[in-house]
């Protein structure tokens, strides 16, 4: 406990162990950087005359222009779960048959399996049966 940390000199002191810094990394070149290109666009190709773009007045604020399609969102169509597809208006409830209930109850075990196989869905609106 009576050891104190080492000095911030002696910490980041390079060691010349695995992660010693490397010579000229992250040092600026000598000559600085390279020039910025020519604002305004790119010369023309030899042979092929170009024009150069035309000089905007001093403290001009460029203008874009934006092309923007709406689109319509398609109708939408609202499907009802468990809803009637011949009248669209009532709900579809689990009718046991008569065939079904008798098996269920002659062979009580997989009896059971075959009325839930022959359950019909009838409309609670129209009465249609499906199924």
């Amino acid at each position: 406990m009576g050891d104190n940390p080492p000095t911030y000199q002696d910490a980041t002191k390079p060691s010349g162990g695995v992660y010693s810094p490397q010579p000229g990394y992250g040092a600026v070149p000598q000559g600085g950087y390279p020039p910025a290109p020519p604002q305004g666009g790119y010369p023309a190709a030899p042979g092929q005359g170009g024009y150069p773009p035309a000089p905007q007045p001093a403290g001009a604020v460029p203008t874009y222009q934006y092309n923007v399609t709406m689109q319509q969102p398609a109708a939408q169509r609202v499907v009802v779960v468990g809803g009637c597809p011949a009248c669209r208006v009532g709900v579809l409830e689990d009718d046991f048959t008569c065939l079904g209930v008798l098996c269920a109850i002659l062979f009580f075990p997989l009896g059971i399996l075959c009325c839930l196989a022959m359950r019909q869905r009838r409309c609670a609106h129209c009465g249609a049966v499906f199924g």
